[in-house]
């Protein structure tokens, strides 16, 4: 498999901050970040688990930070022109691994600020569970080149293999709410 360049800045380079499943956490101003403009950033994704295999495998991503880190994730993007927040989960979702997919309920949403070439962002994700329909586990078809790295995961272990707790709550939470009948 080809790994392609390391993912363009100002895409998720820094850890989230803390904030809560499902709201969105009020804006906190940051000693000496006041002055730096504040950049507003929509992003979709989300769990897709292939259903037909016993472990309940789900298709994530790497990333490299801009440190060089290798970082585990869902898989998210913008909504592109007038696309939906589901539309652009399944989207992106099949841009990123490989595998299509159809929604089967909203994960909640997460947001956290970082901080990137001179201004902050804010962004807000909001997290689908799809179960996978078809496609091929691949990096190939990413448009951005920002993922090195896609793999599947059994759902038990899903949360111990991201790299992010607030995605960790996501992935808990989507074992929560598999349909009992898969």
């Amino acid at each position: 498999m080809a790994h392609p360049v390391p993912s363009a800045p100002g895409r998720r380079t820094n850890a989230p901050l803390p904030s809560a499943i499902g709201a969105n956490v009020a804006p906190v101003q940051h000693t000496g970040h006041a002055s730096l403009p504040t950049v507003e950033e929509i992003s979709a994704g989300g769990v897709v688990v292939d259903m037909s295999d016993a472990d309940l495998r789900v298709a994530i991503i790497a990333r490299l930070n801009r440190g060089g880190r290798l970082e585990w994730c869902l898989p998210k993007g913008h909504p592109e022109g007038k696309e939906s927040n589901e539309e652009a989960a399944v989207r992106e979702i099949a841009e990123e691994t490989g595998i299509e997919g159809k929604i089967l309920a909203p994960l909640g949403s997460i947001d956290y600020w970082f901080t990137v070439s001179g201004h902050r962002v804010h962004k807000t994700v909001h997290h689908y569970l799809l179960r996978a329909t078809g496609g091929e586990l691949t990096i190939e078809n990413d448009p951005d080149k920002e993922a090195v790295d896609v793999a599947w995961v059994p759902i038990q272990e899903l949360a111990r293999k991201l790299s992010f707790p607030n995605e960790r709550r996501i992935a808990d939470l989507a074992k929560e709410v598999l349909p009992e009948d898969r």
